[in-house]
C-alpha cells in the first residue's frame, strides 16, 4: 500500500479549526492575537471582537486581582508555562470556567517571548458538579455537627480508620492526622470497654449492624457518652474486610436519661416509703398502682389491686363525685379507707390530678392514717380540759383562801400598831401573823409553780437598779442574820449596767429564795454574795450569780433533788425549816425563763456554792447614767378614796389601813353603789372589789369610765383574791389602773397610793 504524503500544515490547520477545545495565541502584552473556532463558541464572542481585547478582559471581576499575579509571572518570563483554572465571563454575561495551559514561544536572537500558546478547555460543568457535592457535604456535616454525628470506615485488611471531622471534634483528635488504626480508637476507651467492643465486633453477623455505648473521659475532665453503631462487609470468602458506621455523642440525651431516672426513683421512694398510703388510678377509677402503705392500709397485694376499681375502697358515692371533678366535696366526704376484713380506718384524704402532656390522664389519692392523731387529740382535748380544771380549782381556793386570810392578816397589821401592847401580847400577835406569812408563802409557792409549770408565766420588761435589789433582798433576812450573828459580804461588779431592763420582782423572788436558803441552813460562818458580768453586748448583759455559805452542806448525790419540785431532802435536812419544797423548782423554772441555768459548785469548802446566770436588757444610751427609781417624798394632802367591798371583814381591814395615813373613806357593798358615789362625789382613789353583788368589779369600771371623763375618772384598782395569770391582764383590760391581791397587807396599799402622788405629779 501506497503511504500519501501528509501537508502538516492542512494538518495542523485542520486541528486548529475542528479541535473541541480552545486554541489561541497570546502577545505579551495580553492581546488576543489569533482565537479558533471553539474558543469563540465557549466565550460567545467572534474572533474578530477576541482579537480586540486582552488577555485579562475575560477574567470575571472577581477574580482580577487573582488572574494578575498568576500572569504576572508568565509574562514576565519568570515560568516556562503554566497551567491553571480560571473564572471568565461570556459575551452575554454568563459564568464560564475554563482550564488555561499557556506556553511562551521565544525567538532564536532573543529569549523574550514572542507570543503564547493557549489551550482553553470548558471546565464550567465540573465546576458546577463540585459544587453541589461540596454543598452536599457541607450540608451532611452541618447536619452530622447539629447531630453530634460522625462517620467513620474501618480497613479492616491494611488497619486504617478514615473519620470524619465530627469524630475527630468529638474525641478531639490531631486533625492533621490523615489515618487512625485500631489501637488509635481503642486508646479513648476504657479496657473494659475496649474489651466489649472487640467482643461486640467478633459476635456481630453479616447485615446485622452492632450498637455499643461507652464513656470517654474529656480533657477538662467531665465525661462524654458515645454510642458507636457499625456494620461490617464482608468478601465473596465471607471474611471480613470493612467496618463502616457512625458515631454519635449522647451525652445530653443520658443527662436527660438520668434526670429522668433520678426523678423516676425518687418518686418511686417517695411512694414506697411514705407513711402515707397512695394509690393511683385512671378517669374510669381503675387502680393503676399504689405503695406499700396502701396495701397495709387496704390489706390486699399490688396485683390484687391492679386494674380494680377504687370505689371498693373508698364508696361508688366518692368515686363518682371525682369522676365528675367536684374533688373539694369528694376530699371533704372520704374520711374512712375500706379494709378488705370489712373494718375502716380514718383518714385525711388527698386527690391531686395525674397530668401527661397538658391531659388529665388519672388521680392520685393520698390517704392519712389519722387514727392516732384521732387519739391524740382527744388526749389533747382530755388533758385542757383537767389543766383548766386545775386551774379552776387553783383559783377557787385562792379566793376561798385569800379571803378569810385578808381578815386574819390585815388585823394582826393593824393590832400590832395598837398603843398600849403588852411585851407578852405583842410576841402572840407575832405569832399569828408569821404563821398567817407561812401559810401565805405557801399558797404563793403552789399556785406560782402552777402558772410557771403550765407555762403562762410572761416576764416583765421594766428598769431596775440590780444594787437596790440585792440590797432589799438582803433586808429581807438581815433579822435572822443578826440573831445567828453571821457575817454577810456582798460584792458586785463595777461594770453592772444601771439600770438594767428585766423582771426585777421575779429577780427579787429568785434572789430571795436562794439568800434566805443561805441563811436558813448556815448556823454560823458567813454568807456571801457576788454578782459579775459574764459577757456584754449592745442589747444585752449576761450576770453571773453565785451565794456561797459555810452552812451544813448537800451531799452531792442529792444534789440535783433540790431543783425537783416538792423535794426537801428528807433524809438529810431536819424539820426545823418549813415549806413547800417549791421554792428552787420555781427559782429554776424563772432562771431558765429569764435565758439562764442555776447549779451548785463542787467544792470540798464547807457549805454550799449556788451559781446561777440570767440575761437583761441594757439601756442604749449612757449606761453610766445612775436613775432614781423610787421616789419618796412626803405627801401632805390626804386623799378621798371610796372602798367598794362587800366582804365587812375585808372592808374594815382596808378603811383601817387608809386611815391610818390620814385619808378620808367612804364605803360601798356593791357595783352599783360605787357608780352612784362616784357620780355624786369627786374620788381620788376607788379599791374595787372584783367579786361584788348585783354589779361586779369589771362591769362597774366599765361603767365609771363610761360615764366620766378621764379627767374626773378615779384612780381604779382591783382588789381580788386570785392571783393566777391572767387575773392581772383582765383588770387592766377592764380598764382598771392598778391591782393588789389578797390578803392586803399595809405595804400595798400604801405602795398603790404612792404609785397615784407619782403619777398626779407627773401630770
Amino acid at each position: 500500500m501506497q503511504v500519501q504524503q501528509v501537508n502538516h500544515h492542512e494538518f495542523f490547520e485542520q486541528i486548529y479549526n475542528q479541535t473541541p477545545i480552545g486554541v489561541a495565541l497570546i502577545a505579551p502584552a495580553g492581546n488576543w492575537l489569533k482565537v479558533n473556532p471553539a474558543f469563540c463558541r465557549m466565550t460567545g464572542f467572534t474572533c474578530e471582537e477576541l482579537t480586540k481585547l486582552r488577555f485579562q478582559d475575560l477574567t470575571h471581576p472577581e477574580d482580577s486581582s487573582k488572574d494578575t499575579v498568576e500572569e504576572a509571572g508568565l509574562f514576565d518570563n519568570k515560568v516556562k508555562e503554566n497551567i491553571y483554572e480560571r473564572r471568565c465571563t461570556k459575551k452575554n454575561g454568563e459564568e464560564l470556567w475554563c482550564s488555561f495551559h499557556l506556553t511562551p514561544i521565544s525567538g532564536e536572537v532573543t529569549s523574550e517571548p514572542d507570543y503564547f500558546v493557549c489551550f482553553i478547555v470548558d471546565i464550567t460543568d465540573r465546576i458546577r458538579s463540585e459544587r453541589k457535592l461540596s454543598h452536599s457535604e457541607g450540608i451532611i456535616a452541618n447536619a452530622e455537627r447539629l447531630a453530634k454525628i460522625g462517620s467513620w470506615q474501618w480497613d479492616v485488611v491494611h488497619d486504617q480508620i478514615t473519620i470524619s471531622e465530627q469524630v475527630l471534634e468529638i474525641f478531639e483528635l490531631d486533625r492533621t492526622k490523615k489515618y487512625y488504626c485500631a489501637k488509635d480508637i481503642y486508646k479513648v476507651m476504657s479496657t473494659a470497654d475496649a474489651a466489649t467492643l472487640r467482643e461486640k465486633i467478633r459476635d456481630a453477623e453479616q447485615r446485622d449492624p452492632f450498637v455499643f455505648e461507652f464513656q470517654y473521659g474529656r480533657s477538662e475532665g467531665r465525661a462524654k457518652y458515645i454510642q458507636l453503631r457499625g456494620l461490617i462487609i464482608y468478601d465473596e470468602h465471607q471474611q471480613p474486610i470493612e467496618l463502616k458506621g457512625v458515631l454519635q455523642d449522647i451525652t445530653e440525651q443520658k443527662q436527660v436519661e438520668f434526670r429522668l431516672q433520678e426523678t423516676i426513683e425518687r418518686y418511686t421512694s417517695l411512694k414506697k416509703y411514705n407513711h402515707d398510703a397512695i394509690i393511683s388510678f385512671d378517669m374510669s377509677g381503675n387502680i393503676i398502682n399504689a405503695n406499700p402503705a396502701a396495701v397495709k392500709m387496704t390489706g390486699c397485694t399490688v396485683n390484687e389491686m391492679v386494674g380494680k376499681s377504687i370505689g371498693r375502697f373508698i364508696g361508688a358515692s366518692n368515686l363518682g363525685l371525682i369522676l365528675r371533678s367536684h374533688y373539694d366535696l369528694a376530699e371533704n366526704k372520704m374520711n374512712t379507707v375500706l379494709h378488705r376484713d370489712s373494718h375502716e380506718t380514718e383518714v385525711l384524704a388527698t386527690l391531686a390530678p395525674i397530668i401527661i402532656n397538658n391531659v388529665n390522664v388519672g388521680y392520685y389519692l393520698i390517704a392519712k392514717d389519722i387514727t392516732e392523731q384521732k387519739k391524740l387529740l382527744v388526749a389533747k382535748e382530755t388533758a385542757e380540759k383537767m389543766n383548766q380544771a386545775k386551774s379552776d380549782f387553783l383559783a377557787m381556793m385562792s379566793h376561798e383562801i385569800r379571803t378569810p386570810m385578808n381578815g386574819v392578816i390585815g388585823m394582826t397589821d393593824l393590832l400590832l400598831d395598837t398603843p398600849g401592847l403588852s411585851q407578852e401580847q405583842k410576841e402572840y400577835i407575832q405569832i399569828i401573823q408569821k404563821s398567817g406569812d407561812s401559810l401565805l408563802t405557801i399558797i404563793n409557792d403552789i399556785l406560782d409553780f402552777s402558772k410557771i409549770e403550765s407555762g403562762k408565766t410572761d416576764l416583765a420588761v421594766d428598769p431596775f437598779d440590780l444594787q437596790e435589789i440585792v440590797t432589799e433582798t438582803v433586808q429581807i433576812v438581815k433579822p435572822l442574820i443578826r440573831e445567828k450573828k453571821l457575817d454577810i459580804h456582798i460584792c458586785l461588779d463595777e461594770a453592772l449596767p444601771i439600770p438594767m431592763y428585766g423582771d426585777a420582782p421575779r429577780l427579787k423572788q429568785v434572789l430571795t429564795n436562794i439568800i434566805g436558803n443561805a441563811v436558813k441552813f448556815t448556823m454560823e460562818g458567813s454568807v456571801e454574795i457576788e454578782v459579775r458580768v459574764k459577757e456584754k453586748c449592745e442589747e444585752n448583759v449576761y450576770l453571773h450569780f453565785k451565794v456561797k455559805d459555810t452552812g451544813v452542806g448537800i451531799p452531792v448525790e442529792k444534789r440535783q433533788q433540790l431543783f425537783e419540785p416538792f423535794s426537801q431532802l428528807h433524809n438529810f435536812l431536819t424539820r426545823k425549816t418549813q415549806g413547800t419544797g417549791l421554792g428552787l423548782a420555781i427559782s429554776k423554772k424563772l432562771i431558765e425563763l429569764m435565758h439562764g441555768d442555776i447549779w451548785i459548785e463542787d467544792s470540798d469548802a464547807p457549805g454550799t456554792t449556788f451559781i446561777f446566770t440570767a440575761c437583761f436588757k441594757i439601756n442604749n444610751e449612757d449606761v453610766g447614767q445612775h436613775l432614781e427609781f423610787s421616789q419618796r417624798k412626803n405627801r401632805g394632802t390626804p386623799l378621798h378614796i371610796l372602798i367598794a367591798e362587800d366582804n365587812e371583814m375585808n372592808q374594815l381591814v382596808l378603811s383601817k389601813m387608809v386611815e391610818k395615813k390620814g385619808h378620808f373613806v367612804d364605803h360601798v357593798v356593791d357595783g352599783k353603789e360605787a357608780l352612784e358615789a362616784v357620780k355624786r362625789n369627786e374620788y381620788d382613789i376607788v379599791f374595787m372589789d372584783v367579786h361584788m353583788p348585783r354589779l361586779d368589779g369589771f362591769e362597774a369600771t366599765r361603767a365609771i369610765k363610761e360615764n366620766l371623763s378621764s379627767e374626773d375618772c378615779p384612780y381604779i384598782v382591783a382588789v381580788t383574791a386570785h392571783a393566777l395569770r391572767g387575773d392581772r391582764d383582765r383588770c387592766l383590760k377592764a380598764g382598771m389602773d392598778d391591782y393588789i391581791s389578797k390578803p392586803i397587807k399595809s405595804e400595798s396599799i400604801y405602795q398603790v397610793i404612792e404609785t397615784y402622788y407619782n403619777k398626779k405629779q407627773m401630770e
